[in-house]
């Protein structure tokens, strides 16, 4: 297959249509805009959303206050009565989380929360911790490492 020999698909060109050319045209004297009425003139036609004169739908909805931070930083939340169920001495990983089924994925960083009690010693590596959740590990017995 050559450049000069591939072709458009049937259909997908079309010749452009010249009004205004004389009545033998076709599109001839009104150039198939009708006759009169506001889509018949030169500038003419609505704005997007106009309703006939009616309060158009935009006007009527109340307005969104506020804004959206798009800066803002979403993470995976577990709390320690999940991670009671590990046995004591283990090393806890956002990955094992994820085996475990805690979170779904490691696309954002995993906080560590401090609801409910902690009894036994754990390691857990997590990207952050409540000043709760770090008290009650490290009361158990446990450590906590912090993942940059």
């Amino acid at each position: 297959m050559n450049q000069h020999s591939i072709k458009s698909p049937k259909g997908s060109k079309h010749t452009r249509k010249r009004v205004g050319r004389g009545d033998g045209s076709g599109y001839g004297s009104y150039s198939g805009r009708g006759v009169k009425g506001q889509k018949s003139r030169s500038g003419g036609g609505v704005k997007h959303g106009f309703q006939g004169g009616q309060l158009s739908l935009l006007k009527r909805l109340p307005s969104m206050r506020g804004f959206t931070n798009i800066f803002r930083q979403e993470y995976h939340i577990v709390n320690l009565d999940q991670l009671a169920m590990f046995p004591a001495d283990t090393e806890i990983t956002p990955d094992m989380l994820v085996e475990a089924g805690f979170i779904r994925d490691l696309n954002e960083p995993v906080k560590i929360l401090g609801r409910g009690e902690l009894d036994i010693a754990l390691i857990v590596s997590a990207q952050r911790f409540s000043n709760s959740a770090r008290e009650k590990i490290e009361a158990a017995g446990g450590r906590v490492e912090e993942i940059a």
